[in-house]
């Protein structure tokens, strides 16, 4: 899941090629299956397993407070009513969830004074492709730039896509306001998930575009919050040329390589997928710093990740 704001982009509401009227009723017509706003954990299981079946432990591995009092008027629709002009707070998940298990009531945020904060709704969207299931957003009251929120726990039931694993117990400490974003995950795509030349979705979260005719190598990176240029938008041929994947060839020696294209742009998302033109097992991902914004503009610190191999779905 991007955001692209996860927060900004999802609600800034800018559709290329679109009118104003049709952005407008897209977002009037636009249903939040993905998001919930139950105060209490519905979900019944006897699931308790910490550890996949490649022994990789599940937890959180990010919280960012993103924006405080400043989600756009757009996340009433996009989120839930009564979102627009509350906290925005993306939290990355170490393994995709099923949303079905999430309610708003299965989280606590607790802020640097001790208060326990007020969710008001969780979302998967925008960051809703397939593969994009590990990025919560929170709109709600629980925090502010003088008492940041510092701590984010998962009290209720709330289980992994594949439905082994519990997220019930995990917490993390939040990255504070006046941070930039950073990358947080990074994961090779499964080939069947590339959706090669597919275009985005007119609606500014949700469905972003496919990866490019001649990709060969498909790494999908997930920042902590909402990244976009300085100068507002989508990244472009000068932030592509930034990225730097360092790739174990067949021989045994390492290529340091730029994309040839980004796919995953246009929904307002905290994911990118980076198109590699050879063959290999990616292992890291660079890019450098102050060169991209968060929704509060603050840029982003030098930042790099290990790659994980996704395993097929």
């Amino acid at each position: 899941m991007q955001i692209q704001i996860l927060t900004s982009a999802i609600l800034g509401v800018i559709l290329l090629g679109c009118g104003k009227v049709q952005q407008i009723q897209s977002i009037r017509n636009y249903d939040p299956v993905l998001s919930s706003a139950a105060q209490e954990d519905t979900t019944v299981t006897t699931i308790q397993s910490k550890r996949d079946k490649h022994g990789r432990q599940v937890g959180l591995i990010s919280a960012f407070f993103g924006l405080d009092d400043a989600l756009a008027r757009a996340a009433d629709q996009g989120v839930w009513p009564g979102a627009g002009g509350k906290d925005g707070m993306p939290v990355i998940f170490s393994h995709e969830i099923d949303y079905k298990t999430m309610q708003a009531g299965d989280f606590r945020v607790t802020t640097a004074s001790g208060k326990v904060g007020e969710i008001l709704a969780v979302t998967l969207a925008p960051a809703d492709d397939k593969g994009e299931h590990r990025t919560v957003l929170f709109a709600g009251r629980y925090g502010s730039i003088d008492d940041q929120p510092a701590k984010v726990e998962i009290v209720g039931n709330l289980l992994s896509i594949d439905g082994t694993l519990n997220f019930k117990g995990e917490s993390i400490v939040v990255t504070p306001l006046e941070e930039g974003a950073t990358m947080v995950w990074a994961e090779t795509v499964p080939e069947a998930e590339w959706e090669i030349g597919k275009k985005a979705t007119p609606l500014p979260w949700g469905g972003g575009s496919g990866a490019a005719e001649g990709t060969k190598t498909l790494v999908r990176v997930t920042w902590s919050g909402g990244v976009t240029r300085p100068v507002g938008g989508e990244v472009q041929d000068e932030e592509r040329l930034l990225y730097k994947v360092t790739v174990l060839l067949a021989n045994g020696s390492k290529q340091i390589v730029t994309p040839f294209a980004i796919g995953d742009l246009g929904d307002g998302d905290n994911n990118h997928e980076l198109c590699l033109d050879v063959v290999g097992t990616p292992q890291s991902v660079y890019f450098p710093k102050a060169r991209l914004v968060d929704p509060r503009k603050d840029l982003n610190p030098e930042t790099t990740i290990a790659i994980v191999k996704s395993p097929a779905r």
